[in-house]
């Protein structure tokens, strides 16, 4: 474990100085500095880009009115993966509800053995909430010892939408699980076999990102950066199309930008992490990332600059808590949260003043927007939920601090809690419209089977690559060593049987995401949402925490790079 030794006040301001050991976790500094601050007014959206989108929305919706059904079915999905389906919502749903409707009486949509378009058919209708089987859609092709046809392994195309069909699976569903092992095998197989070049380069990408990042758990934001490039490649794109995805995903960016330069500005004159919380993550572009995979549309502005900057401060907690507070200073953080009073400020460290001043006040700005709209209730849930979550962490540290290995079953519990996945579900609906009721508030705090999946991810995959590092720095056990201690095993065991955690959260995800469902689909999206941020950035290695990698990328993607008309 690093240990710096600095000299600070040992408790309160103006007390005696003294020599303190910290734990130094070593983050890297800032990527991006002040860069977002520098937004050009120059590059703000003109009203003729607006016009001009509006006129090719209009084209889109003639073509998807006089399509027949496999170019209806052909136009949804070319839209959604192109990040452009949010602007013909209400086509959509009428569309996939006669769809539907059109499966349950009948074989009215029955493909023959078009695996491509009957597994389309079933993961759009699975998207929109609707609970088709999948062995009445999928056993016809079977052979007669009841495995998939090896006449399939030849159609890449129908392979790569079965495999996309199947991360829609849910608990029982052998078939998708069937599925999804033989669509990987023999994608993969096309993939390794294709020495005469017969695929053309453009599947080929799309099958190999499709191998690391599916539909279902990928972020549409940065989904459809990779698909605009995939459909182009296509010999027989839609012009029309392209164009709007093209137009729409650079009038977004620019929206995107200028809302990344008021964020950043806070962060930078009033919060200063650089200055202030110098052992901190400074990831203010990351955070701002993070809050575009919950959600990108225009009309969610405001949600977006709650949410980042309430990730933003509970990051500084986090490394607060995690990597730098002595045992003392944390009880009276915690202390001081509770309270939630600025009468509080003089009983804390200095270095603490700032955070726990910008905290209150950040909060206050908030409760003062909730009340213009008429929406005062929602700011109890956010103060409590971010009250909540100081006393979890303060526990964990206390673990630390005290040299206890926790059992699996005390630590599963708190572990959950300290994902911040208690935290931001809430927070993503404090800024949300009319469809944030307080009886959502109410069910998000009965840890419904959704969140607590999403938990379980979050989770498992942060341990799984960040507890190596954190061990070496000093940090509480995680799940990889309390399951390893548990059950006998090793950690490459133990890191074996979280991956089939995660896989069971996920088939919760899904489940709760089915019809008929506990709360309005735009709240359940927030929380699906959440969950695929930590497959971006936690699949493989921490992205968050070493944001120098490829989320650096991503981040020069969707906010520095437009796309060449």
């Amino acid at each position: 474990m690093a240990i710096q030794v600095s000299t600070i006040p040992a408790a309160q301001n103006g007390g005696s100085h003294a020599v303190v050991e910290r734990p130094s976790a070593g983050f890297h500094p800032s990527v991006w500095g002040d860069y977002f601050v520098k937004y050009n007014s120059a590059s703000m959206v003109t009203i003729r880009e607006e016009q001009l989108i509006e006129e090719l929305v209009k084209v889109i919706k003639r073509k998807l009115a006089d399509a027949d059904d496999l170019g209806k079915l052909d136009l949804i999905d070319r839209t959604q993966r192109l990040g452009i389906a949010y602007k013909f919502e209400k086509e959509i749903k009428e569309i996939l509800q006669k769809f539907h409707d059109s499966c349950s009486k009948s074989d009215a949509a029955d493909y023959g053995h078009d695996m491509r378009n009957t597994a389309l058919l079933f993961r759009l209708l699975r998207q929109e909430g609707y609970r088709i089987p999948a062995c009445h859609i999928f056993n016809k092709f079977k052979d007669s010892d009841g495995k998939f046809s090896q006449a399939l392994t030849k159609d890449v195309r129908g392979l790569l939408s079965l495999y996309e069909a199947s991360n829609f699976r849910v608990h029982g569903e052998n078939i998708l699980e069937e599925a999804l092992t033989f669509s990987v095998h023999h994608l993969q197989s096309a993939l390794e076999n294709d020495h005469s070049k017969t695929l053309s380069p453009g599947l080929v990408e799309e099958v190999k990102h499709a191998l690391k990042h599916s539909i279902h758990k990928g972020l549409t934001r940065l989904e459809a950066w990779h698909y605009i490039r995939f459909y182009e490649q296509d010999a027989s794109h839609d012009e029309v199309l392209l164009r709007l995805a093209k137009l729409d995903f650079n009038f977004l960016q620019k929206l995107h930008q200028k809302e990344l330069s008021e964020i950043s500005r806070w962060w930078i004159e009033r919060i200063n992490c650089e200055r202030n919380f110098p052992y901190a993550r400074d990831r203010i572009a990351e955070c701002y990332l993070w809050m575009l995979g919950v959600y990108f549309e225009p009309e969610y502005a405001l949600a977006r600059n709650i949410l980042a900057k309430i990730i933003a401060l509970a990051s500084i907690m986090d490394d607060t808590y995690d990597a730098y507070g002595t045992s003392e200073e944390l009880q009276l953080l915690t202390d001081a949260i509770d309270r939630w009073d600025m009468d509080a400020l003089d009983q804390l460290p200095e270095y603490m003043q700032v955070f726990y001043k910008e905290l209150l006040d950040t909060y206050r700005e908030f409760e003062e927007l909730l009340a213009k709209q008429g929406r005062s209730y929602r700011f109890k849930y956010a103060k409590q939920s971010i009250q909540h979550h100081a006393r979890v962490y303060f526990k964990e540290a206390t673990w630390f601090h005290q040299n206890h290995v926790p059992t699996i079953d005390e630590y599963m519990p708190l572990a959950l809690e300290t994902t911040g996945y208690g935290l931001l579900p809430i927070s993503s609906f404090i800024g949300m419209g009319d469809v944030a009721t307080e009886d959502a508030f109410e069910w998000l705090l009965s840890d419904p089977k959704i969140i607590r999946g999403a938990k379980i991810v979050c989770r498992l995959m942060d341990d799984i690559v960040s507890h190596k590092l954190e061990q070496e720095r000093g940090h509480v056990a995680s799940a990889v060593e309390c399951y390893a201690i548990h059950h006998g095993m090793s950690e490459e065991e133990s890191t074996k049987l979280m991956w089939r955690m995660i896989e069971d959260a996920w088939k919760d995800i899904n489940e709760e995401m089915l019809r008929p469902t506990p709360v309005e689909m735009p709240l359940l999206m927030r929380i699906l949402n959440l969950t695929r941020v930590m497959e971006l950035l936690y699949k493989d290695k921490d992205r968050y925490t070493h944001a120098e990698t490829e989320t650096k990328d991503f981040v020069a993607a969707l906010l520095v790079h437009p796309i060449p008309l």
